[in-house]
């Protein structure tokens, strides 16, 4: 069935009295978890490993499955290292990175950006749709559900009305977890590019909490709720564009707001506990410590000779030594791909895969 999608904001009263009650756990959470991601020295050590774990999930969804192993040695040699689905999930990663940087720059989220986001995930410049966007079917009856607008016109008027959503407030005075649910509600029923739109909708959903200042990094991913929920996920959706059940959707985004925070939170703790335990023994028993050593070793799950090179400024011959004397103490563990070494953490490969190296 073909359904007119009308322009934002929708034209009715969003915060509900469930809503407004909702709205202030899921602030709590933001707000702790905003607070726990400046305690860790250098946040580039959460946005790598946060956005790694993020693009796993994000691709899940789309039935693009990796393994941690996968991924991690994907990020070693990107030139040639990844396959598949590995592949596709560490553009979904760069895609992310790539996002950030902009908004930023310039604390705006233009249409120049979203494309920006979706070439970097897809990695061509086809843009936005030109030809009929993919019917969304019933998998049990395989009745057509839901046509996304077929007209080009029609798609390129939604998304610039989406983009002064976004960015201008005075639209429509409402919280913005809940302009969040409404903007990611409008740009999958536009459903604007040929392939990625769901992985685009979900960067710009934390990139929308950056933009406003709820987070300082991008480091609450909802695709982990998602993936959980993912029935409910799409069956609120549809309500939506057939019924306008507004409030059954934004309450369902606030609740996977409060959810992933409380477990960012959890993750986050981890890390930290564990970068605080490594750093005192490697203090304790190597001359050659340092911080920087420290942010490199909790930068990447997997890391190699090459990395510590560049960003301690050492010779090959004195990072092997580095690395081979801490992989002595069971902190690292070293592997090797054909005739390429790597070290692999061992705290932060369980924290993130929540699996134990043999």
């Amino acid at each position: 069935m073909d359904t007119v999608l009308p322009p934002l904001p929708p034209a009715v009263d969003l915060e509900t009295k469930a809503v407004l009650k909702k709205l202030s756990g899921a602030h709590r959470q933001l707000a702790e978890l905003k607070g726990i991601s400046g305690t860790i020295p250098n946040q580039g050590i959460l946005i790598n490993t946060l956005a790694l774990q993020e693009a796993k999930d994000s691709s899940a969804i789309e039935n693009i499955v990796t393994t941690h192993d996968e991924l991690f040695r994907a990020e070693l040699w990107p030139d040639g290292g990844a396959i598949g689905a590995a592949k596709e999930v560490r553009n979904y990663a760069s895609a992310l990175r790539v996002g950030f940087d902009l908004v930023a720059k310039r604390s705006v989220i233009g249409l120049s950006d979203i494309l920006r986001i979706q070439e970097e995930l897809e990695r061509n410049r086809a843009g936005f749709r030109r030809l009929p966007g993919t019917e969304q079917v019933n998998d049990r009856t395989g009745e057509v559900v839901y046509r996304p607008p077929q007209d080009p016109q029609v798609v390129l008027d939604l998304m610039s009305n989406l983009e002064r959503f976004i960015n201008d407030d005075s639209l429509l005075d409402a919280d913005p977890l809940v302009k969040m649910a409404v903007v990611h509600y409008q740009f999958e029923s536009i459903h604007p590019f040929y392939d990625g739109n769901g992985r685009t909708g979900r960067i710009l959903n934390v990139l929308y909490l950056v933009q406003k200042g709820l987070l300082d990094i991008p480091v609450l991913y909802l695709s982990r709720h998602f993936i959980a929920t993912k029935g409910e996920y799409y069956r609120l959706l549809q309500a939506v564009r057939d019924q306008g059940a507004w409030e059954e959707w934004i309450l369902y985004v606030l609740d996977g707001i409060e959810a992933t925070a409380r477990h960012s939170i959890g993750i986050i703790g981890e890390i930290a506990a564990a970068l605080m335990t490594d750093k005192h023994e490697i203090r304790d028993r190597f001359k050659f410590y340092s911080q920087d050593l420290i942010n490199n070793l909790f930068s990447h799950p997997y890391t190699k000779i090459e990395f510590l090179v560049r960003d301690l400024g050492v010779s090959r011959i004195t990072a092997t030594k580095y690395l081979d004397a801490i992989a002595e103490t069971g902190l690292l563990r070293k592997a090797k791909v054909g005739r390429n070494n790597y070290y692999i953490n061992v705290a932060l490969f369980r924290i993130l895969a929540k699996e134990h190296i043999a």
